[in-house]
């Protein structure tokens, strides 16, 4: 070798070019003594310089390749999204006189500096997204119920769903209430009707008595709002009736509407809606038990009659998502017709060659989505589908790429432009990440470099190379697919599926290849009534499928995680989507931001969980256990807490293990304070004043109970009081009887009405917390400091000023006003000098 190196380099002199020197890093330099030394400041100038001008030729590279357009709707949906968590968002007219300037800045700055030009059309974006936010909200106007009530209800059915028990859910157009006549009634309310009754056909009149509520806000700080999704659903209120209901006046359903073009609308809903139960009433007649409830939610997305168990084995496998109207329903649907009708043409070889008949299927499978869309009740996650599945196929029709990241983009741009409400909830960001995710890991598969020789072994097993070729597309479809939305169920749902991905190998493959041709088949056969065959198929595909989930549920592996920091999910989806949408090294920026978020996410120490929590409406309290033996348990005052609500709770905090209340009985206290109503001459109502010997005798009950108690759990004296006392020496009272609330004032640290009062403060010092001051915080966290100063810190579910889905919490409808006091003046006053001067404890 020695020879042979000599031998080039006497070569190289005779030809006269130079001897070749080792290179030496340009980050050392040799000193004489033959120490090294630090680059200098010019080094460090040229090698910022450098950076600078590689980033800046990656930044032209991505232009050239036409992806600036991917982060038009990024742009869009940050400005949606912070318009709908601003706690005191700005006006209309400053949101457009702010997008008329920065347009004109942009247009000036296009040719001078491209730098702030991008800047500019990104800011001229955020702003259009806030001013399509501000449109829908404008546009909607849903008239949300103030508070609940009790009354008489006609109206007409927009909807229907049975249930798994055999219950029934209607959305009511609402035409008039009565006993009591609502001042601000809302214009649609979901309703359930357990009772034994004939199901009501879609336009056909309803009335009856029924309890009204207002949606729901989150059930925690931080968790999801159902009162903001109702809002945009046009849903003012939900509820049940009191009984079997009745049919209503038919003429309600005749009367004319004042918009011809909304009358038209309506009975076009209602027919596409009738033919949609009918369907669905079809295929679970046909199929019978959970498999054709099953086989009802993936066709027309009724998802209510599917069991509690089977919907549970679901999640906890990570197959949740085949029960909802998606882009896999959308896409195996649409492709499935696709090839079909292709196949069907080509068979016709007078006319196949002659034409563009893979045009004409495209056509048709248009049609077949569109179809697919009506029959499965238009759900928001269907629409996303059939907008993404349409400009793909609108791309064949037109000869361009079907899948492409800009395709998504385009699809994601019309939606936001349509609903962008839709960008805060769990099935948009889920839906498009996974479809982002897998646009962006099939290109860098497609453009990878080849490599030869992987399957040399099996030169004569084609078929093996096929199957190995499935198996391994399945395989990464599924790891993308779970690893792109894992950060978002976390985030929203609080669990993770550790199994999931054998669970869809092993019933991707059913769905793709059994259940969606044989449901599509039966659909096409449905009218002439040959559909039976293909359903059975389809109902054994989908026993199978509830199989495996049962089977892989068995096996655990269900990760829970508390709620996520609030960086956390920002910062992944920045990591995720620069990674995903960038082709040049640029896009490793994205990985840094990712793997930092997440790591900080799981690296940092938790905030500290709050010792106290009260759900909104003053009836649900809990406490969080201290110590070793019961650090996983929250206490409440309600053996059974309403489980929509306490399984939020669980799952939030991650404690499962629930503490019930000690129960006492007093018949002496109960008989002393029984509520004899007294009707006063203006047909009101008063209760009496309770003695001196009752209240006497209820102070002495309610301090030996408050002695007695334990630490860390609830004692409740029937339905009058229930009491706590946390360790350092705090005392808790929740307060059923308003006649006691000043004995609980007296006697307690932290005082708990689930009863209106007539004032807001306790003369003693005590924090008092009612159901007025619960109407405009929501669900409060309450962290307590040392007793001996009385420091606490609260944390609420709604800030700053009310919103529009929030706004019926300031509504009084014996005034007819609104209160628009501020919800941090309230928060002062319970953590701060609310008539007790105490010192606030600092937020945790």
């Amino acid at each position: 070798m020695h020879e042979a190196l000599e031998k080039h380099l006497d070569t190289m002199r005779s030809v006269g070019r130079p001897r070749p020197v080792a290179p030496v890093p340009s980050r050392l330099r040799h000193t004489r003594e033959g120490m090294t030394r630090p680059r200098s400041a010019p080094e460090f100038s040229a090698f910022f310089s450098r950076l600078a001008s590689r980033s800046a030729a990656c930044l032209e590279d991505e232009r050239d390749h036409g992806h600036v357009f991917l982060f038009l709707p990024v742009f869009m949906g940050t400005g949606a999204i912070l318009w709908f968590a601003a706690d005191d968002p700005p006006k209309l007219f400053v949101l457009i006189l702010l997008f008329c300037g920065l347009a004109c800045l942009g247009v000036v700055s296009r040719y001078r500096n491209p730098c702030w030009h991008y800047v500019l059309l990104a800011s001229m974006l955020m702003t259009a997204g806030s001013l399509f936010a501000v449109w829908e909200t404008a546009r909607l106007d849903t008239v949300m119920l103030d508070s609940p009530v009790t009354t008489h209800i006609t109206g007409i059915i927009e909807q229907r769903e049975e249930g798994a028990s055999g219950e029934w859910r209607y959305i009511v157009r609402i035409a008039q209430t009565r006993e009591p006549q609502l001042r601000r009634p809302p214009s649609r309310v979901s309703l359930v009707a357990r009772a034994d009754h004939r199901p009501f056909m879609i336009g056909a009149a309803i009335e009856g008595r029924a309890r009204l509520s207002p949606p729901s806000g989150p059930a925690l700080p931080g968790l999801n709002d159902f009162a903001f999704s109702a809002y945009f659903d046009g849903i003012g209120a939900i509820g049940f009736f009191l009984g079997a209901p009745d049919v209503g006046d038919s003429t309600l359903s005749d009367q004319p509407q004042t918009d011809f073009l909304t009358s038209a609308q309506r009975a076009l809903a209602s027919n596409l809606l009738s033919v949609r139960g009918a369907i669905g009433e079809r295929i679970r007649t046909a199929i019978g038990g959970d498999e054709g409830a099953f086989a009802a939610a993936i066709v027309t997305g009724e998802r209510r009659a599917l069991s509690e168990p089977v919907l549970d084995d679901l999640r906890r496998s990570g197959l949740a998502h085949v029960i909802a109207i998606s882009g896999l329903h959308m896409a195996l649907a649409a492709g499935l017709f696709f090839v079909g009708l292709r196949v069907v043409l080509s068979q016709f070889t007078g006319f196949a060659p002659s034409r563009p008949i893979k045009k004409y299927a495209a056509a048709g499978a248009l049609v077949a989505a569109f179809f697919y869309l009506m029959i499965s009740g238009a759900q928001v996650s269907a629409q996303r589908a059939f907008v993404m599945m349409a400009i793909m196929l609108m791309a064949v029709l037109l000869d361009r790429p079907a899948i492409s990241m800009r395709n998504v983009a385009l699809a994601a741009t019309i939606i936001l432009a349509i609903s962008p409400s839709e960008v805060m909830g769990p099935s948009f960001q889920m839906s498009f990440a996974a479809t982002v995710a897998l646009v962006a890991g099939y290109s860098a598969w497609r453009f990878r470099r080849s490599r030869d020789g992987y399957f040399d072994f099996l030169p004569d097993m084609p078929f093996a190379g096929a199957i190995i070729r499935v198996v391994g597309g399945l395989i990464l479809t599924s790891v993308i697919g779970g690893l792109s939305t894992a950060i978002f169920s976390l985030e929203h749902f609080h669990r993770l599926a550790g199994y999931s991905l054998p669970a869809n190998l092993l019933a991707m493959p059913i769905i793709t290849f059994v259940v969606m041709p044989a449901g599509l088949v039966s659909m096409l056969l449905m009218p002439i009534g040959l559909d039976r065959l293909p359903l059975d198929v389809m109902g054994h595909g989908l026993g199978l499928v509830i199989a495996i989930a049962h089977t892989v549920a068995e096996w655990g592996g269900d990760v829970g995680s508390a709620r996520l920091a609030r960086w956390v999910l920002p910062l992944a989806v920045t990591g995720m989507l620069i990674l995903a949408l960038l082709r040049s090294r640029i896009r490793h920026i994205g990985t840094a931001i990712l793997a930092g978020g997440l790591i900080t996410g799981l690296a940092l120490p938790k905030d500290r969980t709050a010792d106290l929590l009260i759900y909104e409406d003053g009836r649900l309290v809990g406490l969080i256990g201290n110590g070793v033996d019961n650090a996983d348990v929250i206490a409440t005052t309600s053996a059974r807490p309403p489980g929509f609500i306490f399984t939020q709770w669980q799952n939030g905090l991650q404690r499962h293990s629930h503490q019930k209340p000690a129960f006492e009985e007093d018949a002496l206290l109960a008989e002393a304070i029984a509520p004899r109503d007294i009707t006063t001459p203006d047909g009101g109502r008063r209760f009496p004043v309770l003695s001196e010997n009752a209240i006497r005798y209820a102070s002495a009950k309610l301090a030996h109970m408050l002695d007695m108690s334990v630490d860390g759990q609830f004692s409740c004296l029937n339905k009058v009081w229930c009491v706590a006392r946390i360790s350092g020496g705090w005392r808790v009272v929740t307060l059923e009887e308003p006649r006691l609330s000043g004995l609980a004032c007296d006697l307690g640290d932290i005082v708990i009405s689930a009863r209106r009062l007539g004032y807001d403060h306790c003369r003693s010092g005590a924090r008092l917390i009612t159901p007025d001051t619960l109407r405009k915080t929501g669900s409060l966290e309450i962290w307590l400091g040392p007793h001996s100063n009385g420091a606490i810190a609260l944390r609420s579910a709604f800030s700053g000023r009310a919103r529009p889905w929030s706004l019926h919490r300031r509504y009084d409808w014996r005034s007819g006003r609104y209160d628009m006091k501020l919800v941090e003046t309230v928060l002062t006053d319970l953590s701060g000098s609310g008539g007790s001067g105490r010192p606030a404890y600092p937020e945790p």
